[in-house]
């Protein structure tokens, strides 16, 4: 006669006790889980910037000056669009990023442009939502591969590729800077405040020109559709920036905020105030980022540097500066 042992199974008692050791386990490793992740994505980041930096630094090489943050015609024609009433601008509008698309391994994307159109032209319609993936930064949330640039009536003006890097306008709003987009820009002034940045419409800023030190000298920074969008094609006139829902209070913006920023504080603003990475109340023009506690920044010099949000304000503001004879702090 065979003897069947009898199985013992769980009690419920048992199971809901493993239950709850497996879920504790869980929530002791997600964090970690999560923080590598994001420090893979930081770190992929931080090497999309490094890669940007090389293509400008190339660019400078062969033409003897950086890019502008992006470019208008100097005089009034059909082909370019009559002047934006509020920032000036018309056309052609092609942002940097366009620019240092053959200097960063991009060459047929480049020549698929016709870069003495405007960028919204109908004949650049294709071309300007191609996803370039050395300008997305994998921290950013909410990116779509393109998006509407809009009017103030919400009418859509182009669809472009999203991008996440901007360049730095100086300490004060790139959309602010008006100027004659035929002068020398060197002496132009807003208010009384000269045009004090790297990158920032029609710029020819060279090396040279930034004596407070490439090390010291911010010239590209991340932004992320979390807060509002920006892209690697260009300014549409008449075009706005509008921060996304959640940050509705600090309202919409000209649409050169989709390639351009600064470092604060905005002319005009009482009391004057200055807003390090991704603070709460930070207008479309300015530094926001995905990374926890920070942003990733590109210095003149080519070196990648990750910017606390907690860093000193005044050091923050003058590192958007290239030439304001400012001794800067460490704010790293």
């Amino acid at each position: 006669m065979v003897m069947r042992q009898k199985r013992s199974a769980f009690t419920l008692v048992e199971l809901l006790v493993v239950i709850a050791i497996i879920g504790l386990l869980v929530s002791l490793l997600l964090p970690a889980v999560q923080a590598a992740r994001e420090s893979s994505r930081r770190t992929s980041c931080f090497n999309n910037l490094k890669q940007v930096g090389i293509s400008m630094q190339t660019y400078h090489d062969v033409l003897g000056q950086f890019p502008p943050a992006y470019v208008v015609s100097p005089t009034t024609n059909t082909l370019m669009g009559a002047p934006d009433p509020t920032t000036g601008d018309t056309g052609p509008g092609w942002g940097f990023l366009a620019m240092i698309l053959p200097f960063g391994e991009q060459a047929p994307l480049y020549n698929s442009l016709n870069v003495n159109l405007p960028c919204w032209a109908p004949a650049n319609a294709g071309p300007v939502r191609t996803k370039v993936a050395a300008y997305v930064c994998p921290s950013a949330t909410n990116v779509l591969s393109t998006y509407n640039v809009v009017d103030s009536s919400g009418n859509s003006l182009a669809t472009f590729a999203s991008a996440n890097y901007v360049g730095v306008a100086g300490r004060f709003s790139p959309w602010q800077q008006y100027f004659d987009p035929a002068t020398d820009l060197s002496t132009i002034s807003v208010g009384g405040a000269t045009v004090d940045g790297v990158l920032y419409r029609n710029s020819r800023t060279r090396l040279a020109d930034i004596t407070d030190g490439t090390s010291h000298t911010i010239m590209v920074s991340e932004k992320t559709p979390y807060h509002s969008e920006s892209t690697w094609v260009g300014v549409v006139p008449n075009g706005v920036t509008c921060p996304t829902l959640r940050f509705a209070t600090v309202g919409c913006d000209p649409a050169s905020s989709q390639v351009n920023v600064h470092t604060g504080p905005t002319p005009g603003e009482t009391p004057p105030v200055i807003k390090p990475p991704s603070q709460p109340l930070a207008n479309t023009d300015e530094v926001w980022s995905n990374h926890p506690e920070g942003a990733n920044v590109l210095f003149c010099d080519g070196s990648v540097k990750f910017i606390l949000d907690t860093v000193d304000n005044l050091t923050w503001s003058y590192y958007g500066t290239r030439a304001a004879g400012d001794i800067s702090r460490d704010g790293t």
